[in-house]
């Protein structure tokens, strides 16, 4: 009787032996659909995310952008309101914007400097007083608190 001879096979490979642990770990051809889909919504997530971000930091809607504004900033709004400016060529508009004050109470004037609106001057004023009668009045208060507690420790009886 004549012996079967099997086909020689071939030596493994490590394409083979990556193919076999890419199976087992759910990275194998069966798996390509599912992580396909996976891909798709994470690019889909981020390219969302990233217009959002985008529109937040280039939103043609100055007052309505995503980012949360400081209490400061809200009391403060009053003074950057939109001020419309004449267009250069325009000489009778120029005038009228001169002799109603020019570029005074904008935030930077003609040559770069920093000017300053009036009323932002009161106020800011108003809030370093008020700052001001404050500290003054804790310090007060703690100093009287040591006055009476020393005289307090000699004896004297104070209410």
């Amino acid at each position: 009787m004549a012996r079967k001879r099997f086909p020689a096979q071939e030596p493994k490979t490590g394409l083979y032996y990556a193919q076999n642990f890419l199976k087992k770990i759910g990275l194998g051809p069966a798996n390509y659909y599912f992580w396909k889909q996976i891909g798709k919504a994470l690019l889909c997530t981020y390219a969302i995310a990233g217009a959002v971000w985008l529109y937040n930091e280039t939103s043609p809607l100055g007052w309505w952008t995503l980012k949360p504004r400081p209490k400061e900033e809200w009391e403060l709004a009053h003074l950057y309101e939109y001020r419309q400016f004449p267009y250069p060529g325009d000489e009778e508009a120029m005038e009228e914007f001169i002799a109603k004050g020019g570029m005074i109470g904008t935030t930077i004037g003609p040559k770069g400097t920093i000017e300053v609106d009036k009323d932002a001057v009161n106020y800011q004023k108003q809030l370093q007083d008020k700052k001001f009668e404050q500290e003054a009045l804790k310090m007060w208060m703690r100093m009287r608190n040591e006055v009476i507690g020393e005289l307090q420790e000699q004896g004297f009886d104070l209410e």
